[in-house]
């Protein structure tokens, strides 16, 4: 029998984890019998479970249950802790003003219960929002690359929050990297839900159809959604044998690329509308090549653009900044370009893609 005791637990826990019917009834039924017997010890003996441990169980429902299960433990544990408090002696005014106070506790957790827009406990939503989070930075990984080439990326959400409209996807197979990155309408939590949803659908698509094609899918995703959902985006295909890539800009502030006899950040021509505007979006595709010691510079709006100044003057001083940024090399240069930036109310994101330099070796590909 002790051995099946801590199966019989994990297994209650995993029900409760799944956010069951089930489960929950099955917590509440536990709870209204403890508060039953908190209420006989309270009548026997007042010093051994006073009104605060009632206080107690209305916290243990809040965490564990939905709202329905909570509002039948919540009403049953403020009669009987009112009760507990009335029953044995004679009522004071001090006695009647912990009775109000108390209740009012139960009404106020109620409706802060009522107003949440899940069906599930505040601490599996917590769960349930974090586990999102990590599934959409997994994603957003990109894969380890062979040797010879490397990636970067550094994000910051708006304000610091946890969720961001900057996102990217990324596909690597067969030695062909491909990457999306994305920054959906809107700032910080407020644009978290749409690029969840908008990364889903990305994520399926990536790798699975060809480029053009797979942006025009993605603006008719976003054209279904309505609300006037938008984002833009720039789509990068390289094939890590030969260097030779491909970009496509949906409206997307235009890529930088490291040249490395000019040894400067030359901008990328590939322009476009961004994506859910239009049912034809128009998107320019701009092709070349990266060769040993070059690399790739993609990033959001949030990184150059403020309310005071231009995207010219801002793409200026990024080319100065990221300059600056890989003078020791590229590797941590996004965090430090990411660094440079002022915070401001927009989220922002910067990926590099560069390709190691090679002794002996000037502009010979592969």
């Amino acid at each position: 029998m002790a051995v099946r005791a801590p199966g019989v637990v994990r297994a209650r826990l995993d029900a409760w984890r799944t956010g069951s019917v089930h489960a929950q009834w099955a917590i509440a039924a536990s709870l209204l019998a403890l508060i039953g017997v908190s209420l006989v010890v309270s009548l026997t003996n007042r010093g051994l479970m006073p009104l605060t441990a009632y206080f107690l169980w209305l916290l243990v429902a809040r965490i564990l249950l939905s709202f329905r299960p909570l509002v039948l433990v919540a009403s049953f544990d403020a009669v009987v802790g009112s009760l507990s408090l009335v029953l044995p002696e004679e009522m004071t005014p001090l006695r009647w003003v912990a009775v109000v106070e108390f209740l009012l506790s139960v009404a106020l957790v109620l409706y802060v219960a009522s107003r949440s827009r899940s069906s599930l406990p505040g601490t599996l939503s917590e769960v349930l929002l974090v586990d999102l989070k990590e599934r959409l930075q997994a994603q957003g990984r990109v894969p380890a690359l062979p040797e010879g080439w490397d990636s970067q990326t550094a994000m910051v959400a708006s304000h610091g929050d946890s969720f961001a409209g900057d996102f990217l996807v990324a596909d690597l197979r067969d030695r062909r990297l491909e990457v999306i990155l994305v920054d959906v309408c809107g700032k910080g939590t407020a644009a978290g839900p749409a690029a969840l949803q908008f990364a889903g659908a990305l994520g399926g698509l990536i790798g699975a159809m060809a480029p053009l094609e797979l942006m025009r899918a993605a603006n008719a995703f976003l054209l279904r959604q309505g609300d006037e959902a938008f984002a833009t985006a720039v789509h990068l295909v390289v094939d890590l044998d030969t260097g030779a890539y491909q970009i496509i800009s949906a409206g997307h502030p235009p890529a930088l690329r490291w040249d490395l006899p000019q040894g400067e950040w030359l901008i990328d021509n590939a322009r476009g509308t961004a994506l859910g505007v239009l049912p034809d979006p128009e998107l320019h595709v701009s092709q070349g090549r990266l060769f040993h010691g070059e690399a790739l510079l993609f990033y959001t709006d949030g990184v150059v653009e403020t309310r005071t100044s231009h995207l010219d003057a801002g793409i200026a001083w990024l080319q100065h900044t990221a300059l600056d940024a890989v003078g020791s090399g590229f590797r941590g240069a996004a965090r430090r370009i990411i660094n440079q930036v002022d915070s401001g109310d927009d989220d922002r994101a910067v990926l590099i893609l560069s390709r190691s330099p090679v002794a002996s070796r000037d502009r010979q590909p592969i």
